[in-house]
């Protein structure tokens, strides 16, 4: 939080974040991702957020780009990566078929 307020102090209008929640409790990334979205959209600064949390980066950014070993695999808006069955199962935990279905691992992405 400390280096995010340092980084604004100095007035720029594009703000590099790289994993913000880190280490942080879920109370704590919450509050971050507020701060974040609300300094978007008061200020209209640009935000490059680089983050492992996939459900809070999409639910804050606008566009995402998804990386896969240095890759860029997918790229849309968010609303619409959001939507994507691949997007849905691989980073935001969503299961079509119950625990004992089919492998997780075994299931090929639409994007390779």
């Amino acid at each position: 939080m400390l280096a995010i307020g340092r980084a604004l102090m100095n007035r720029p209008t594009l703000l590099l974040l790289d994993e913000p929640s880190l280490g942080l409790s879920p109370i704590l990334v919450k509050e971050i991702f507020t701060i974040i979205k609300r300094v978007n959209e008061e200020q209209g600064m640009s935000i490059l957020l680089v983050e492992q949390n996939a459900k809070v980066a999409l639910e804050t950014a606008h566009y995402g780009y998804v990386l896969e070993i240095g890759r860029v695999v997918m790229n849309d808006t968010c609303e619409r990566l959001m939507s994507s069955k691949d997007i849905q199962e691989f980073y935001l935990g969503a299961k079509e078929e119950g625990a004992r279905g089919e492998r997780r691992w075994k299931k090929k992405k639409t994007w390779r």
